[in-house]
């Protein structure tokens, strides 16, 4: 059984249509889960849902993932903080968006425990294409930043390029067309 727990009503309502189990809240969620996946949008969220909910729900040796994108030092702490509770936790934010989520493409950068990512890896193959084991706790927070400043990087050279092509007279269509076929098609 699944059970679902989220802030928008139509997130729930879609699970409930699929089979899930509606949760009133994360420890409600918790408190039977042999496993608990989280994706919250900040390191205080993960801090306090933990803190004050799942830690004190969950049953000795549940499977804790957290697939939010957050900070280093919060995904270390949280983590940390599981240990000390015998809790196996894994950090493991996503790549592709809601297009890939919605696909089952994901891309999963894992941070923890060898034994923790060992049992969090086919639930991860489940949900996404490629599941990478990032290093310790925190790891997969520093990879996602990197890969996000790759991301941001390319997006202010994509821009930039588009603007010289403007100033310099070209069709932008065409540009794009050459482009996205050429080595300016850096996806």
């Amino acid at each position: 059984m699944v059970v679902a727990l989220d802030l928008s009503e139509q997130a729930v309502a879609r699970a409930e249509a699929v089979g899930c189990t509606r949760a009133s809240s994360a420890a409600e969620a918790a408190a039977k889960a042999e496993i608990v996946i989280t994706m919250l949008p900040a390191g205080i969220n993960v801090r306090t849902v933990y803190g004050e909910q799942v830690f004190d729900a969950v049953a000795a040796g549940t499977l804790l993932i957290d697939c939010s994108t957050t900070d280093v030092i919060s995904a270390r702490a949280v983590i940390a903080q599981a240990a000390e509770r015998d809790l196996p936790m894994i950090d493991a934010p996503v790549s592709g968006g809601i297009a890939a989520a919605i696909a089952g493409t994901l891309t999963f950068m894992a941070g923890g425990e060898e034994a923790a990512f060992a049992r969090a890896e086919p639930i991860l193959q489940a949900m996404g294409r490629t599941v990478i084991h990032a290093g310790t706790a925190g790891a997969r927070q520093g990879a996602k930043i990197v890969n996000n400043m790759l991301l941001g990087a390319t997006m202010v050279a994509t821009c930039e390029a588009f603007a010289f092509a403007e100033k310099l007279g070209l069709d932008l269509q065409t540009s794009f067309d050459i482009s996205s076929k050429a080595s300016g098609q850096s996806w």
